[in-house]
């Protein structure tokens, strides 16, 4: 999953909507004005202490539980921990083909869930009941 693909999934997510805060490189996904995803280029994490070729892609933040974000961490070279986010709660993924796409769609549908399971319960009913 490239880029492109997965801003139009995170996008196909109900009640989805894309902001720029941060600037035109950071694309940011909300539900409902609450972030449940963020793109950029990896070439914009000066600091990350990760493979220099793995900044030469794009970066996705997802929220995970802290105990699958481990998980992730341990199964996956290009999942990280969240870059610039809570490292615990967000792991970073790496953009470069190495993750199959139905696994990457299922950690942005994690991400999306866990993310609506904290809203009040007639936010949750609005979206739910689109799905």
């Amino acid at each position: 999953m490239n880029q492109q693909m997965a801003e139009h999934y995170l996008l196909a997510k109900s009640a989805s909507s894309l902001y720029y805060p941060f600037g035109d490189d950071i694309s940011v996904f909300k539900v409902k004005n609450k972030i449940f995803a963020t793109i950029s280029h990896g070439s914009n994490a000066k600091s990350a202490k990760v493979a220099e070729d793995a900044k030469g892609h794009f970066w996705m933040n997802l929220k995970c539980a802290p105990d699958e974000a481990e998980i992730l961490r341990d199964i996956f070279p290009g999942v990280i921990p969240g870059y610039h986010m809570n490292k615990s709660n967000w792991n970073t993924i790496i953009l470069d083909g190495s993750i199959p796409q139905g696994e990457l769609e299922r950690m942005i549908d994690n991400s999306y869930l866990l993310v609506v399971s904290k809203m009040t319960k007639k936010d949750q009913q609005s979206i739910l009941i689109q799905l």
